[in-house]
This record gives structure tokens, sequence and C-alpha cells, in this order.
């Protein structure tokens, strides 16, 4: 055995992602909002970057893209000075920015309406509430207190301790709260909650009460029976009672807006109707206009070659070049896949849910020519505005069964199929999930009894025991 060092040469094959390419993937699994914000950063850091002033719809010679100058990496050493001369671009047209000369005019459709919330709809009854200033304080920290529901999630005994007021008097401003609107806020459990808004209602029936205290777990599962015999009454009295309970709001407060909750989906692609073509768009908004400004442009043209001016200037235009071309390359990427997919998904957008087909990535990935792994980022946390309705592209790709005549039937077409078979059952004698998989078998669709729950789960629908009426 030798041990010293040697040179050798040996040939070897690997993948190394240079920044273009990493940046040129990011951009295309970025959804709207993050696309925009990335375009944002970089109209800051790259003086060169500008958006693109809006202008009617262009001939592909006008609009503002990379030339074919600019395809392949070879050639990013270019004179751009040289580069711009052939162009002829007009010395006099270049500007670094831009002043808006015109009037601002302000109208109410510039102006978003703010839902109120429980806190401030509280407080603002809390005004007229018949108490002394002190129990008022006591008032707007309760308030202040509750949960998005509604619920207290203080005890008064750690209210009373922090405000150094008497627990009478902080349970006489909680009473006070609970006579509040909307019924049932304040409250400190369910029970509670149920039993205030009874008490709006004028609704003191002591059977409702009752089962309310003893039996609201009974009415979550449907044993009617138990409680009927529990109080000796009949089984359609606690019918009646429990179609009552179950009228009442268990959380009160979530009828009120909340900042938290706001969420807003930016289709990425429209798909329309026209005549009997479904026709594919790519929103503007997710594909943001670049364009190179025309006064760096003019720099690079004077400057000297050598100079680090023109260095940097020629960096920095390589690498808006690189970004206006991965987003035109993200903008067509998503446009053939979802044009891929409408085709493939025809019969949902002419007939509905239930006529989803199965669909993998691999599908589109080779209808498309690119990789499963293009298809998956290109539909990452992006929508399609569609005919039937705003669906994550996601959607559309969905595992399922194979029916008889051997064509995929979508999960999501059979969720729409128990659906519908739920609810044209009979609710005095709901269908178990085996017969739904012996009607299922009746379409061709051949699916055990245990996938039935499941699909039924996801819809939140309960078990036929739990359907049952009296």
């Amino acid at each position: 055995m030798r041990l010293g060092y040697d040179l050798t040469i040996e040939q070897s094959q690997k993948l190394v992602m240079t920044p273009e390419l990493i940046q040129a993937i990011q951009i295309l699994q970025f959804n709207t909002q993050e696309l925009e914000s990335y375009v944002e950063e970089q109209l800051l850091t790259n003086p060169i970057l500008e958006m693109a002033p809006a202008a009617p719809q262009s001939t592909d010679s006008e609009q503002e893209k990379p030339s074919d100058d600019f395809r392949s990496k070879e050639e990013h050493e270019i004179d751009w000075a040289e580069h711009f001369k052939e162009k002829e671009y007009d010395d006099i047209s270049y500007k670094q920015w831009e002043y808006n000369t015109e009037k601002n005019e302000y109208t109410y459709e510039q102006y978003v309406s703010s839902e109120i919330t429980l806190t401030e709809h509280l407080l603002f009854q809390l005004q007229f509430a018949p108490l002394k200033k002190s129990c008022r304080q006591a008032g707007r920290y309760i308030i202040e207190s509750l949960d998005e529901n509604g619920y207290m999630t203080l005890t008064l005994d750690e209210i009373s301790r922090e405000l150094s007021l008497s627990k009478d008097k902080v349970e006489l401003v909680l009473s006070a709260i609970q006579s509040f609107d909307p019924a049932g806020v304040g409250a400190r459990n369910l029970k509670e909650c149920l039993l205030i808004q009874l008490a709006h209602q004028g609704n003191e029936d002591p059977l409702i009460t009752e089962v309310i205290n003893h039996y609201l777990e009974d009415i979550a599962g449907n044993r009617l029976n138990n409680i009927a015999k529990a109080l000796n009454v009949t089984v359609r009295e606690v019918q009646e009672i429990s179609d009552i309970i179950k009228g009442l709001e268990p959380k009160p407060g979530r009828q009120f807006g909340s900042s938290s909750d706001t969420r807003y989906i930016v289709p990425d692609v429209i798909v329309e109707k026209v005549d009997d073509e479904y026709i594919v768009t790519v929103n503007e908004s997710s594909a943001p206009k670049l364009t190179i400004s025309p006064y760096y442009q003019k720099m690079l043209i004077d400057s000297d070659k050598e100079s680090n001016i023109s260095k940097f200037l020629t960096g920095r235009l390589n690498s808006a070049l690189w970004l206006i071309r991965s987003i035109e390359q993200r903008r067509q990427t998503i446009y053939n896949v979802v044009c891929a997919v409408v085709k493939y998904q025809i019969d949902f957008f002419e007939e509905g849910p239930k006529h989803l087909k199965t669909l993998t990535l691999k599908q589109i990935a080779d209808e498309v020519g690119i990789h499963e792994s293009t298809v998956s980022r290109s539909i990452n946390g992006k929508y399609m505005q569609t005919p039937r309705g705003v669906f994550e592209i996601k959607y559309f790709f969905t595992s399922g069964v194979s029916g008889n005549s051997g064509e995929g039937i979508a999960s999501e077409s059979i969720k729409t199929i128990i659906k519908e078979i739920v609810d044209k059952e009979d609710p005095k004698a709901p269908l178990s999930d085996q017969t739904m998989v012996e009607m299922l078998a009746e379409r061709g669709i051949d699916i055990s009894r245990r996938t039935v729950a499941k699909y039924r789960d996801e819809m939140n629908l309960p078990s036929s025991s739990k359907r049952k009426r009296y």
C-alpha cells in the first residue's frame, strides 16, 4: 500500500445550477402576489429595470421584451453600446423618471369599506349601558379579553384581582355584556352561550334548558331515543328540541370581521368560453411588463467600454434581461399547462364537477413536453378563474378510480355524486355507507365502503345514524 499525492484526470457529468437558473425556477414557482413583491424588490435594486407603461395591445415587434440577440447565455458578452446604436434609439427620448402632471382626483371608488370587529361593536354598546364609570372600565377589559368567537377567556377571579374590583361588580358587568348583541356573547362555555340566546328569544321552556344542561352530547350524536327515555317524552318532541338547539349560534362572534381572516385570491389564469371554444388568458398582473430604462441605455452608449460604469451597467443589463425573459417564460409555461388541463378536463367545464377526470402531473408533462417538477411549480399556489368559479389549479389534478368503461373517475366527482345521493335520501331512513357503495356500483363506480366513509368525512357529512330524523 502506497501513500502519497497524485494528479489524475477524470471525466464526470454533473448538474450545476447557476444563479440565473435558480432565479428562473423561483419565478416559476411564485404566485401572483409573491411575483409582484419580487419584481418590486428587483426594481429597487436594479436601476436598469423599469415598469413598462400601460399601453394598448401591441404587436410582437412592438412589445418591450428581449430581442433575439439575448436568447442564449453565450451571447451575454455583447457590446451593449454598439447594440443600442444599431437599434437607433432616439437620444432625445430618454428619461430617468416621469412626473404625473395630471391633477389627482379622488372618488369613492378608491376607498374600501372596513368590517366592524366584534370588539368595536361591543364597545359601542358599552357606551349606552347603565353602568358606573368604574364598571365601564371593567366592561372594556372584559370585552377586549373575549376571543374571536365571543367567549370569555378569563375567570371572574382573575378580572377581579386585576382591576381590584369585587367579584359581584365584575359579575354585574358581565351580565350587562351578555345582554349585548350578538346574543350569546360573553359566555364562559357552550351551554351558557345557548342558554343566553334562549333568554334573548324569550324561550324559557324548562325541557329545552334540561337538554342543554345535561344532554348536549346526545344531541350532537343524534341519540334522541336516549334523551326521550331519560326525560319520558316522545322522540318527536326531542327532535323539535334538537332543531331549536341546532338553530342557535354556537360561535356568536364569528359573524364579525377580523383583519386576520381577510384573504384575497387573485386568479393567475382566466378561462372564458367564447362561442364554443374555451380561451385561456394569463392574468396581466401575474406577468408584470418590464422594460429597460432609456436613460441608462444612453449612459451606457456614452460611457467608455472599459470604465467601471460601463461594466456595472452591463452586469445590471444582463440581470435585467434575464429577469424579463424568466417572467415571459413563466407566463408561457403557465399558459401551456393550463391549456392542456382545460383540453383534458373539457367535460368538467361543459357538464360540471361530476365529470372531472383523474389527472396526474406526468400526463400534462408529457402533453406539454416539460418535466413533472416544472408542472408542479407552475401550478403551485395558483388559481384559475372559470365560468364555473375560481379553482386552485391543483383541483384539476386528482386521483380516483377506474370506471367500468375503463375511464378514470376523479375522487371529486365521486364526492359530488355521494353528496347528491345524501341530499335526495329519505331523512327518516338515511342510506348507509354500504348502500351507497351498491348505488355507486350501479353507476359504474367500484369503491369500498371504507372509501365512501372517507369521502363522506372529507365533506363533513355525518354518518347515517346522525343524519336520521324522527
